[in-house]
């Protein structure tokens, strides 16, 4: 399996703190963001890395990334020339994937659980997604589930809305996708979103129509720090790790 680490946007929310690095260089428990998708990768022993960001800020993550080598992996770098949505982002990862399962993560996402053993089980069949309950389920992708078997973690997604008004349940998609290697083919199938981007909510979503989605529900805290509220929050998540 290959790791996809996708630091797109340009961060407007975190303003001024972005406009001299990205923010998933933010420094959050003493560590820059990226230090945490990051280290999910690595305890599910990922190790062949593609880092996706746009041309800003890149020469900030090689420096900080260099290599790999101070990290037991080895990078390689992709410039995503304009903001086009992640899936446009986790696109330009094909070659670099060659037909092989992706673990893909949001630069800018802190888990306090363990996911490895989630990741490692993945047979690179379809599509899994790791969803959270939250109290504002509108401002994220969501997700309902089924149980497919009483003694495993693992769910049917049976539904899959993005920001929707009202929510069929409280389990948001949180940034860590699991996608078979024919991902790339689907996003080629793709046309872009009211907003002009390629959602990849709408990878997903063709995994779904497929019966090909399965999801574990996290019970421990996720945060997506994108707001100078959510990075407060990051810190004392990191501090209870």
């Amino acid at each position: 399996m290959k790791g996809i680490l996708i630091c797109g946007g340009s961060g407007t929310r975190l303003k001024p703190l972005t406009d001299t690095t990205h923010k998933s260089l933010l420094k959050v428990g003493g560590k820059p963001l990226i230090h945490y998708p990051l280290k999910v990768l690595l305890d599910a022993g990922i190790t062949d890395i593609m880092l996706i960001t746009g041309p800003t800020f890149a020469g900030d993550f090689m420096q900080f990334l260099g290599s790999g080598a101070k990290f037991g992996c080895d990078f390689t770098y992709r410039i995503q020339d304009e903001p086009k949505g992640i899936a446009h982002a986790l696109a330009l990862a094909e070659s670099f994937a060659d037909e092989e399962p992706v673990c893909a993560m949001l630069g800018d996402n802190i888990f306090a659980n363990n996911l490895s053993e989630d990741i490692k089980a993945f047979e690179g069949n379809g599509g899994h997604l790791f969803l959270k309950e939250v109290d504002d389920p509108e401002r994220f992708g969501v997700a309902e589930t089924a149980i497919r078997d009483p003694r495993s973690a693992i769910s049917e997604v049976i539904s899959l809305e993005e920001k929707p008004e009202t929510p069929k349940s409280n389990l948001a998609v949180t940034g860590c996708y699991l996608f078979a290697g024919d991902c790339f083919e689907i996003i080629k199938t793709l046309n872009p979103s009211d907003r002009g981007e390629l959602e990849i909510t709408d990878v997903s979503k063709a995994y779904l129509d497929r019966n090909e989605l399965t999801a574990t529900v996290i019970e421990k805290d996720w945060i997506d720090a994108g707001t100078f509220e959510a990075l407060e929050r990051a810190e004392e998540i990191v501090k209870n790790i």
